[in-house]
């Protein structure tokens, strides 16, 4: 494995605004340019957090599929985010990962916000995706599933773990505690991105974006700053610290249903 450097952008979205988010991305991306290996954008990030699930849903991301991977081939990155997708008679709450490739591969939202509605507008999704780029098994989830330990539980099958999310100030510290629990008890490295500001539901939004590395230790702290962050993930301290303490060769079997 090579080291990975990672961009996570926190800043403010334009409510439902899916041309005007893109745009705003694209600027962030032109300072990126060769000098990243992967961009991590929030939930939802062309929209916000909106129920209007019918009305925004992009039939098979016809739209932003296409741009995220004209946007990885243009400046030789990986891109990941979630936006609202019909497929196949559902609408889900749908993260892409393109390559400079021209890989692609989703994720569909397994774990629906039910305080917001989320399960009554989107469809839940039922796999995890555990994708193998430049070396690194990664491992992609939305918001929600960062409660479920269960679900995001390391077999031994990926080596970085990454939360996108539209995660309200108010429980902002479940967020940072939960992040720095999901990377002690997996031993990978974890990343949660979040958006600020606030939306049109007038719920604001903190950031608190984190770069955390095996042993839950914070590598960046993008509290409530706006711009793009980056940190090097270094392969063979990840590997050592694992080999040194490797709780998780005594961790439980378990079958999920």
């Amino acid at each position: 494995m090579q080291n990975l450097t990672v961009t996570a952008i926190q800043r403010e979205l334009l409510w439902e605004s899916p041309e005007a988010n893109r745009e705003q991305y694209e600027r962030e991306f032109e300072k990126l340019s060769g000098n990243t290996d992967l961009v991590i954008l929030p939930e939802m990030f062309t929209t916000g957090f909106s129920m209007d699930a019918t009305r925004l849903a992009e039939r098979e991301a016809e739209v932003t599929l296409p741009w995220m991977l004209n946007q990885s081939q243009q400046h030789s990155f990986a891109l990941l985010g979630s936006l609202p997708v019909s497929s196949e008679g559902n609408i889900y709450n749908r993260a892409l990962f393109t390559t400079p490739e021209g890989q692609h591969y989703h994720y569909d939202k397994r774990h629906l916000f039910r305080m917001a509605g989320e399960h009554e507008r989107y469809a839940a999704g039922n796999e995890k995706l555990l994708l193998k780029w430049r070396g690194w098994r990664i491992c992609p989830m939305v918001c929600y599933d960062l409660r479920f330990p269960v679900w995001t539980r390391n077999r031994d099958d990926y080596d970085l773990l990454i939360f996108i999310a539209n995660w309200p100030q108010k429980r902002s510290r479940h967020w940072r505690q939960l992040l720095i629990a999901r990377a002690i008890e997996n031993q990978v490295y974890t990343i949660g991105v979040n958006r600020i500001g606030r939306d049109a539901n007038q719920l604001d939004y903190s950031g608190d974006s984190l770069i955390l590395a095996a042993d839950g230790e914070i590598i960046v702290d993008c509290e409530n700053r706006s711009g793009a962050f980056s940190a090097e993930l270094d392969a063979a301290a990840m590997q050592e610290y694992r080999r040194k303490f490797p709780c998780h060769m005594d961790a439980d079997n378990f079958r999920l249903d």
